[in-house]
């Protein structure tokens, strides 16, 4: 009996080689692209068809997802291989919360250093929000949320603060939370983004920080009721204490 094709990897499909050549930077680089672009956690990234669309050897993919392994972006069980990393439902909450606190912190400073071509970024990405939104594209209102909330927070200049809160973005990323809020959520949660903007280009500090609470209590109260068997979740302890997740 003839065995059927096998699957083509979701990450290699959605890598382009030609982005940025083949030294290993640029390997690096297109990978974490390809997963925060939004990849479905547990996904395989099978070393040799990656390797392949690179045209190299094994060695600089497996330098590149070392470092991927080290910013929680990929997980490796040896006799197994590598997989895009899951989050437990607690660790998602816990992300969201730790998010939600760096945003707070550089929102104030934000306000009171931004400028009209701050005002102007901010508002060109709540209108894309709104095409979003309108379209009905559940990526790109994905995608424009995050250019949004950064819009607002890099004015703050804080930029150790900003590295934390894109790091903590970032491993949320790969699951694309938004794909699994309701419609009718994702509009409410869009009219907070709108007080937001009000606040933020009416140099109300106060206000703008306040709407963000508001915003992330009711972010995180839709991604609660996000179904937890769709196979996108890990199971048990969270990643930090799982023993047979390791640098290979």
């Amino acid at each position: 009996m003839s065995r059927s094709p096998r699957r083509r990897s979701v990450v290699v499909a959605k890598l382009e080689a030609g982005r940025g050549g083949t030294a290993q930077a640029a390997i690096l680089a297109e990978l974490r692209r390809c997963l925060l672009d939004g990849v479905p956690p547990g996904s395989a990234i099978p070393l040799d068809e990656v390797a392949a669309v690179f045209g190299v050897s094994r060695i600089p993919v497996r330098e590149a997802l070392k470092t991927l392994i080290g910013e929680g972006l990929v997980e490796h069980r040896p006799n197994f291989g590598y997989t895009v990393a899951k989050l437990t439902p607690e660790e998602l909450h816990e992300l969201y919360v730790v998010r939600g606190v760096l945003e707070a912190a550089a929102l104030g400073a934000a306000v009171s250093r931004a400028t009209a071509a701050d005002d102007e970024l901010a508002a060109d990405a709540h209108g894309a929000l709104a095409d979003a939104l309108a379209a009905g594209d559940v990526r790109a209102y994905h995608r424009e949320s995050r250019r949004f909330h950064l819009a607002l927070v890099r004015p703050s200049g804080m930029r150790r603060l900003l590295d934390m809160f894109e790091s903590a973005w970032n491993l949320t990323e790969p699951l694309q939370p938004m794909a699994h809020v309701p419609a009718e959520e994702r509009r409410t949660l869009h009219a907070d983004h709108g007080g937001m903007l009000a606040a933020f280009t009416g140099r109300d500090a106060a206000g703008l920080v306040e709407a963000a609470r508001v915003h992330h209590e009711r972010l995180r109260s839709s991604l609660a009721a996000v179904p937890r068997d769709t196979g996108l979740f890990a199971a048990g302890p969270s990643a930090a204490s799982r023993e047979d997740i390791r640098l290979p």
